[in-house]
């Protein structure tokens, strides 16, 4: 099986087994520039094609005026119009002066996502699609364990309280470094300036803990996945559907 394949597969193997996907859905995907969102765009459009579920793909690029990191814009846009997809570009920005409470990521990705958020409402989206990976999922799992005492991540889906909208992670059981083979192979071209933060947070010291957990033992990301207890949860969420209804 080649990398194209194997992305596919489980691509197409999480929206259904996730139910990530639906007739007469909209969706917005949050696109960063980087290869995963680039990819989960490409994936997306390509499915879209498929006749069952029918739905449709739009894509946001928030600008982050106070942050300096850059993608190309005029690349984004080009790319994005090859696979039919609209693409809208917004710009926002924080003072990390006026909230001391938290770190300058945090606020970086409370405001990007609130961006995600008007705009899909304002463009009647009742999805938004994030590129976060496996590893990111580990990654979370590991963070959420050594600084909240749980052992929890993001999930696969996720319904939103204050908005009618309902996140979605069709990446989710997709290594990182496969995600990287498919963006070699399509000459992805690359962010014109990464966050000058991002070897510096949290984040990065927990991939450094997973990467030595998964060198102790190289099916480490199926214990994961098996501890976060996913598939209890879609089978739970099904039966109280069930009992709803009755």
């Amino acid at each position: 099986m080649t990398n194209d394949d194997h992305i596919r597969r489980v691509f197409n193997d999480t929206c259904k087994r996730y139910h990530l996907l639906a007739d007469g859905d909209h969706i917005l995907v949050g696109l960063s520039g980087g290869k995963d969102s680039l990819a989960l765009m490409e994936l997306l459009a390509e499915r879209s094609r498929v006749w069952v579920p029918r739905f449709s793909v739009e894509a946001c690029y928030v600008r982050m005026e106070n942050i300096p990191y850059r993608s190309d814009e005029d690349y984004l846009r080009t790319f994005a119009e090859g696979l039919g997809v609209p693409l809208h570009v917004v710009s926002t920005q924080y003072d990390e002066q006026t909230d001391r409470r938290h770190t300058r990521c945090f606020l970086c990705s409370w405001h990007r996502r609130k961006q995600l958020f008007e705009t899909a409402q304002r463009l009647g989206c009742n999805k938004i699609a994030l590129g976060h990976h496996l590893d990111d999922v580990m990654q979370t799992a590991i963070l959420n364990l050594t600084f909240q005492g749980a052992f929890s991540s993001i999930r696969p889906s996720m319904t939103m309280d204050k908005f009618p909208i309902t996140l979605i992670r069709p990446l989710c059981r997709l290594r990182e470094r496969d995600l990287q083979a498919w963006a070699d192979a399509r000459g992805y071209r690359p962010q014109l300036r990464l966050c000058p933060y991002e070897e510096t947070t949290r984040r990065a010291d927990a991939q450094r803990v997973v990467s030595s957990l998964e060198a102790l033992n190289p099916e480490l990301p199926h214990s994961i996945l098996h501890a976060l207890a996913w598939e209890e949860e879609k089978e739970g969420a099904q039966v109280l559907k069930m009992k709803n209804e009755k």
